[in-house]
């Protein structure tokens, strides 16, 4: 794209997790969920305001602020004043929108070319969806979130997927009157991270919730009318409380019923804490054949719900493992089986391919082209039935 071209040349240096003692420009956090990809991203709050979990070193050491909501205000201007602008060059031939935008986009501080390139690149996907960051947008004041709301849909009346983090702990403190307020202005999905409803995982994760607490918060969420999505993370608990991990993590999810279980396969670098676990004994790490057997137990445990399961992560190991609960499980569960049944020598085939990113489902292990280009990397990079988990851990912290 034209804009996309004059955006990098001009080598911007923005960053919006820095605190602004006033406003600057338009600003973008650092995280969103895989499925939000083509969202609009509005800033909320600065970093994490729980900041704790021992898996996540995303915001460690960044301090936790909140915007002030007329700054959210005028971001939203500025993605209307830019989305009107856009829409006027749209239709104007190549030459004449190249030197439309190169013109406005030069008249622009380095905050507003931002607002530019966000608008930009939501007009291109059709402004279907927005995302509220960062890690927990529902830590601010019901009414300030409902003020944000209604001013963004004011300025986009059309219907739009207004989605957001959420902590269970955060969720289950708004009163029931609060969250259908904050539904009936337009929040109309919620990612929460349950990661696992074991209650000795979350001590050992530092989650600041129970299973009891992810079911009130997950139930809260659907009674308001709101979709949910809920993580659940094998590997978690290791291989001390894998199957924990499974069944409680599926007996909760029986319970909510969330419209979305995602898939959030455990990886940890050196720098994060719940490595320390590990590596001191307290837990054994599972390597990917056990984090599918986990997975297994799980699915083989959701019984009368009508979430869909989705693989969307590219930790994860299957991504062809999703689908609906009700419809979809034993389709899901033969997925798990078949790699499950493959020697260890095709086993190890796939997991190279996928995690060098040639291969994305097993059927790919009968592609030769992709068959050939993974037994290379396994040739050059020595790689064996006694190093692969040690390989497959490299390369997923490449990925956090």
């Amino acid at each position: 794209m034209v804009l996309d071209r004059i955006f990098h040349n001009n080598k911007l240096n923005y960053s919006g997790a820095k605190l602004k003692k006033e406003y600057t420009g338009f600003e973008i956090g650092p995280i969103r969920p895989p499925s939000e990809s083509k969202s609009l991203l509005l800033r909320i709050s600065r970093n994490c305001s729980w900041n704790r979990c021992t898996f996540c070193g995303l915001f460690k050491g960044e301090k936790f602020t909140i915007r002030p909501k007329e700054y959210i205000f005028k971001d939203i201007d500025l993605i209307k004043q830019n989305i009107d602008f856009i829409k006027k060059v749209f239709a104007l031939s190549e030459n004449e929108k190249k030197d439309k935008i190169s013109n406005y986009f030069r008249t622009l501080s380095k905050g507003e070319q931002w607002a530019f390139y966000s608008a930009d690149t939501w007009f291109q996907d059709d402004m279907q969806s927005v995302f509220l960051q960062d890690g927990n947008s529902l830590v601010i004041k019901p009414r300030d979130l409902i003020d944000i709301l209604q001013y963004f849909n004011k300025a986009f009346p059309h219907d739009k997927r207004i989605t957001s983090y959420g902590r269970s702990a955060t969720i289950a403190n708004i009163s029931d009157e609060n969250i259908q307020k904050i539904s009936d202005s337009g929040l109309n999905r919620i990612h929460i991270g349950m990661e696992s409803a074991n209650d000795t995982i979350l001590k050992i994760l530092k989650k600041g919730a129970t299973k009891a607490l992810h079911i009130k918060a997950g139930k809260k969420v659907k009674k308001a009318g709101i979709e949910l999505s809920e993580y659940y993370m094998p590997g978690a608990g290791g291989a001390e409380y894998s199957k924990d991990n499974a069944l409680d993590s599926a007996d909760a999810i029986n319970q909510i019923n969330p419209d979305f279980i995602r898939i959030r396969t455990l990886a940890i670098k050196e720098s994060q804490e719940l490595y320390n676990d590990f590596e001191n004994g307290t837990l054994q790490r599972i390597n990917d054949i056990d984090i599918v057997k986990e997975i297994l137990l799980f699915v083989k445990n959701l019984k009368n719900i009508d979430s869909v399961i989705k693989s969307d992560h590219i930790l994860n190991l299957l991504p062809e493992a999703e689908g609906s609960v009700k419809h979809d499980k034993e389709k899901i569960i033969k997925v798990l089986q078949d790699f499950l049944s493959l020697s260890q020598f095709e086993q190890m085939i796939y997991q190279v391919g996928r995690r060098v990113g040639y291969m994305k489902c097993i059927k790919d292990l009968k592609d030769s082209l992709k068959r050939e280009a993974t037994l290379y990397v396994i040739e050059s990079e020595d790689i064996n039935e006694n190093n692969i988990d040690l390989f497959v851990e490299e390369r997923l912290n490449q990925f956090i």
